[in-house]
């Protein structure tokens, strides 16, 4: 794989590939076009302002976490917006109500707390979580998993017949990471099975986020097949909210090599961070791929050419991976990690005062377009 990039790039920096994000909005229409269904970005894994013209054309809207989310996908996206939390803060619903029409809760009890707010704002359709007892998110364990025993994500199947249902329209059951079509189906089949008498009391069923519809095998036509005979037994409109997801392999984390150590093996230090840039590497635990270099396996022979590539914060686990490259590493050389767009810019920190990256795209003529720049004003205005 190469991608070109302009040879002076200011580094770090997480880098849009247009092209690809084009390829993958084919696949979501595709999706629509043979089922029916609505799909949403879902915001938490992927706010890229600069992206939503493009993703415009073929999602239906965006599905936030918070009231932030939520006010960047009125403001910048500008069709649907959906919003789940577990829990609001006081006066939160209450302003949702003006920037979100479809609002999801998380129990009977919420619902009945909030029914007379909702009503009397008016236009809100209101939807109910469901934890569905799906576990398929192995992906970091419990970390990602939102049928995990204790979750605190939905309502439980024995406090369904508490729910106002006369009230909702939509019924939430997400469940899902990383999920390939298996999952998917399996989920869908599921909810099918176990929760027939509460679909029938709604107008649609989202199935949430962690569909990965992008990664290669993931079987698209099981997807449709399943959704289309969810519509047919059930009459209701089916909602898909991916994330990750949409952004599979369309950009990159461009760093540069600013260090060398030896200890037993050779360190390579690199102005990207696992713990400031890439904390899903330390947090699923998993290691990125690099363009030009192969991951070195925990109990691999000694490799020519290899190094273990660390960040340079003061913490010790700031371990990205061990790579074997097919020439010597020197101060100054770029290193290119793959599929950087899903869960990077939206998690990261500035831990140590590390810079935070740049935004850029490279466009499908090859132009490369620096968004946003961070410094230390970025740094410190956080800190009060």
């Amino acid at each position: 794989m190469t991608i070109k990039l302009p040879p002076n790039i200011a580094t770090p920096a997480y880098v849009l590939d247009e092209a690809a994000l084009k390829a993958n909005m084919a696949t979501a229409a595709r999706i629509k076009r043979e089922t029916g269904c609505k799909i949403l970005l879902a915001t938490k894994a992927f706010s890229l302002p600069a992206a939503f013209p493009l993703m415009r054309e073929t999602l239906d809207g965006t599905t936030a976490s918070g009231e932030y989310e939520a006010r960047m996908g009125h403001e910048e996206f500008g069709k649907e917006v959906h919003v789940y939390s577990p829990a609001y803060f006081p006066g939160e619903v209450e302003r949702l109500t003006k920037i979100a029409k479809h609002i999801y809760f998380n129990s009977a009890d919420q619902i009945h707390s909030y029914l007379p707010l909702v009503k009397k704002a008016g236009g809100t359709k209101i939807g109910l979580r469901i934890n569905p007892g799906y576990s398929q998110a192995t992906l970091g364990g419990p970390l990602y998993d939102p049928c995990a025993p204790y979750s605190r994500f939905g309502a439980t199947p024995d406090s369904l017949d508490d729910v106002p249902w006369n009230d909702v329209s939509i019924l939430h059951a997400h469940a899902l990471c990383e999920a390939r079509h298996s999952g998917s189906v399996g989920l869908i089949e599921h909810v099918a099975k176990n929760f027939a008498p509460y679909i029938r009391k709604v107008e649609a069923v989202n199935f949430g986020g962690g569909h990965f519809i992008n990664k290669p095998g993931y079987d698209v036509g099981a997807l449709i097949a399943a959704i289309k005979a969810f519509r047919a037994e059930f009459g209701v409109e089916v909602i898909l909210e991916p994330g990750a997801g949409l952004v599979v392999n369309t950009g990159y984390l461009v760093a540069s090599v600013i260090g060398m150590h030896r200890n037993d093996k050779t360190i390579a230090i690199l102005d990207a961070s696992a713990s400031t840039h890439m904390p899903d590497v330390l947090e699923v635990p998993y290691t990125p791929e690099i363009i030009g270099a192969t991951i070195v396996e925990a109990g691999d022979a000694p490799k020519p050419n290899s190094y273990i590539l660390d960040g340079k914060t003061c913490m010790t686990g700031d371990i990205i991976g061990e790579y074997e490259f097919s020439k010597p590493l020197a101060v100054g050389d770029r290193v290119i990690f793959t599929d950087m767009m899903q869960y990077s810019f939206v998690k990261n920190n500035t831990f140590n005062g590390v810079p935070l990256p740049d935004l850029a795209v490279l466009s499908e003529n090859g132009d490369y377009r620096v968004l946003k720049s961070f410094g230390y004003e970025d740094f410190r205005v956080r800190l009060g």
